[in-house]
Order: C-alpha cells, then structure tokens, then sequence
C-alpha cells in the first residue's frame, strides 16, 4: 500500500514541561529539545538461495543500545497515539539529533501529527530523561525513498527499487539492489541480475527504498487520491519529473 506522508515537524530547545508554550520553537534549560506497481515479475528459473542470519529484527528500527533504550520509552506513546514507529536513531554532533520516523499502521503521517506525537514524546522524555546531554528531537514521516525497518515494508513496496545491506558477507558481497519481490516467511526476496533470492531478515543491516520516477509518481499519486494534496490550493497540480520540463 502507498500513501505515504511527506512531514517533518522539528522543535528546537523546547522549555521543561511546566513553561512550555505553543511555539515551535522554544528553548530548553534542562538539555532536552523536540521538533518535530506493479509486482516483479515472477522469476521461475533464477536461483534462490536462503541464508540465516542472527540479528535482531529490532536493529533496523533501534540500532545502537541508546536507541533500543529510547524506543522502549517513545513506541508506547506512538502507539497510543494511533502511529507505529519506524525508526529512532539518536545522532551526534554538536548538538545531538534524536530522529523518530513514524507513520500511521497504513502509511502516511501529516505535519500536525508529527507535532502532535513531537509534544506527547518531549513529555515523556522530560519525565525518563534518558539522554544526558542537550539534544534536539525531530519528529518525520520515512519519507519517499524511505527506510524499511519493518518486515511487513518489503511486502508494502514490492515492486519497486531498494538497496538492500547484511551485516555479514554473503557469497563476497553484502550489498543487494534489486526490485522487491515481497516475502516469504521470515525471508525477503529480491530480484537481482543473478535472480531472485531471499535473505533473512535478520540479519539486514540497512534497507531502503531507491528514488525512482515511478516511486515519486505512484507516491504522489497516492496522497493525491488520499486527499492528502488539496488541489483547490492550487491553479494546477502537476508533477513534473527529470527531463519532463522543456527548456524555456
């Protein structure tokens, strides 16, 4: 299914939870902060190979031990709030990033729901504070050429363009690009110039879906059709793709 939504709401510095205020951008004292096909065809001949792999499924979502922690905080405010979290990765730099993707259990999130979820998760993190150092919390949706964390993705987007990479070698290779060919058990298939295989996904180290011109087209299609682009903003909705504009 695709419809899928194109928000980020990002908050900076937020003030503790008894100052807030209704901006989206406020400070902080305390250190913590906020802001918010068609299928493949079918391949009868190719090779198949299964490979087991070890790691845990939860990886892809929460990589590092900080960001399994800080899910176990954040999933059960999501979920409550009706949205499923795709991913949380808490990045350094000189102020650290902590990035929550997150979409509703049919795809699609909108701008007003990632600040809805940024003000419920902040709350909450003010009250756990697991994170020592200032930070800013920046709420988005996957995005179109989106991460696929979650096994139920690879069935979601069969059919179109993804990079997919293992955490160990597999016939001297860890990188796999290929059109996804949905699942099978625990396994995903994707179709190579070798074939299609499958690959367990456990052991994925990093997925994603590869931007293409019929990936943006049949996205926008989506959220036009979801009434996710209202057209009455508009003298006209058209959308123009890599070599599609005529030099003027």
């Amino acid at each position: 299914m695709i419809n899928e939504g194109l928000a980020k709401f990002r908050r900076r510095n937020p003030e503790p939870l008894a100052d807030r205020q209704s901006d989206a951008y406020m400070n902080h004292n305390s250190g913590a902060s906020a802001s918010t096909p068609d299928a493949p065809p079918e391949n009868t001949t190719g090779p198949l190979a299964r490979f087991f792999m070890s790691e845990r499924m939860s990886d892809l979502i929460a990589k590092t031990s900080m960001d399994r922690r800080l899910a176990e905080i954040i999933t059960p405010v999501i979920e409550d709030m009706g949205f499923e979290l795709v991913r949380v990765r808490l990045q350094g730099g000189k102020t650290a990033t902590l990035q929550i993707m997150a979409e509703r259990p049919d795809g699609g999130i909108e701008v007003d729901d990632c600040a809805a979820i940024s003000t419920a998760v902040s709350a909450t993190l003010d009250v756990e504070d697991p994170i020592e150092d200032q930070y800013t919390l920046e709420v988005s949706s996957p995005g179109i050429d989106r991460p696929l964390t979650r096994l139920k993705d690879f069935d979601a987007w069969e059919g179109y363009i993804a990079k997919i990479e293992t955490t160990n070698m597999i016939d001297g290779r860890k990188r796999f690009k290929g059109l996804l060919a949905g699942t099978e058990s625990d396994e995903v298939l994707i179709e190579i110039d070798e074939g299609t295989i499958g690959l367990n996904f456990d052991w994925l180290a990093d997925a994603k879906l590869v931007l293409t011109d019929d990936l943006i087209r049949d996205v926008l299609k989506a959220r036009k059709d979801a009434g996710a682009i209202d057209e009455t903003q508009f003298d006209e909705v058209e959308t123009i793709m890599d070599g599609d504009e005529e030099t003027q």
